[in-house]
């Protein structure tokens, strides 16, 4: 099977989100690379700690060094909108760099696998580029203007075809790149919406398995068949987009009341369930790997039941008052 390369990037904050993406891969694409663009110094001293196997850590200095018209970018860009300015230049970086590599795939750090991509080659066997679609579900067409493609999963071929299109989306992201819609742009993401017209080989991945999210959930059927997820009854879940989930106190919050999604007792205990446990114990070995890290917690008082001290939390500014209907709802998943 040729090689299949993949990378993302995020900082010492996001860690945790970066070592529970790197796990479910690992678990379900057995020996597959994973290169990590370190946003921050203490990222990569950390992961170069771990020296976790299949995993590549790059230094921001060193990719920068080797793509300056991207770093000349940064001082007219917020740090998110250089991030996103990076997004393509960091794709084709470790395309060209993998020798074997027949593919590139870009991964956002806030994914989760729950099975084999394998489904999603087999789809692109005879592209250059593969593309996800956002695939909002009624009710969010106005969430269209940030893009129909969502920049989750970006796959790249060593071809002709395939780095003309990856080459011209790195190009206009060094043009214009930034947080908020102008016209028919938007950050690094609406670029991809153009992709399908200007440039044969261009793949719209179709498995409903991939890339679901709190933006589409509403529209898909769930089952629990056979030990795994299915949508449809027909597409095994292959992974899912956390988009949006943040730790407060001892509680892990999704995202999905933004998005109207619903928050089944499938999706609780067959999805976030297993994100929140990778996502303690990722957090629990950052914490020795970055001095100063410390998770935040609510501080319970000696006496008082749930509501109480909730309740105190309210008061006290450290969760708003959705959080705590959250957690006295079932919504919110206790850390472990």
């Amino acid at each position: 099977m040729a090689s299949r390369v993949y990378c993302t990037y995020f900082d010492h904050n996001y860690l945790p989100r970066g070592l529970a993406l790197y796990h479910s891969l690992q678990q379900h694409a057995p020996g597959a690379e994973l290169w990590v663009l370190c946003l921050s110094e203490a990222c990569h001293r950390a992961l170069l700690q771990l020296t976790l196997p299949h995993l590549v850590p790059v230094r921001l200095a060193d990719f920068e060094a080797a793509n300056p018209d991207v770093a000349a970018t940064r001082p007219s860009r917020s740090q998110i909108e250089y991030y996103f300015t990076c997004s393509p230049a960091w794709l084709l970086f470790v395309l060209e760099s993998n020798a074997d590599a027949e593919w590139a795939t870009y991964l956002d750090s806030d994914l989760f696998f729950f099975a084999s991509p394998d489904p999603i080659y087999e789809e692109m066997k005879d592209a250059a580029f593969g593309i996800i679609p956002h695939r909002f579900a009624r009710g969010l067409e106005d969430q269209r203007r940030f893009g129909i493609y969502n920049v989750g999963w970006v796959s790249a071929r060593k071809r002709g075809d395939g780095i003309a299109a990856l080459r011209w989306w790195r190009e206009r992201c060094i043009e214009w790149c930034y947080d908020r819609v102008e016209g028919d742009r938007f950050a690094d993401q609406r670029y991809l919406d153009r992709m399908p017209e200007a440039f044969s080989g261009v793949h719209v991945i179709s498995h409903l398995g991939a890339n679901l999210a709190p933006w589409n959930v509403a529209g898909c059927r769930l089952e629990w068949n056979d030990g795994r997820v299915e949508i449809e009854r027909r597409y095994p879940l292959l992974f899912f987009h956390f988009y949006g989930v943040k730790r407060s106190g001892d509680y892990y919050f999704n995202s999905h009341r933004v998005y109207h999604a619903p928050f089944s007792g499938l999706i609780k205990k067959r999805l976030y369930m297993p994100y929140a446990a990778a996502l303690a114990e990722a957090e629990r070995l950052s914490v020795s790997l970055l001095p100063g890290q410390q998770p935040e917690t609510i501080r319970k008082p000696v006496a008082g039941n749930l509501v109480d001290r909730l309740l105190n939390a309210v008061r006290k500014g450290r969760i708003t008052v959705y959080r705590w209907l959250d957690i006295v709802t079932g919504r919110a998943i206790a850390v472990r």
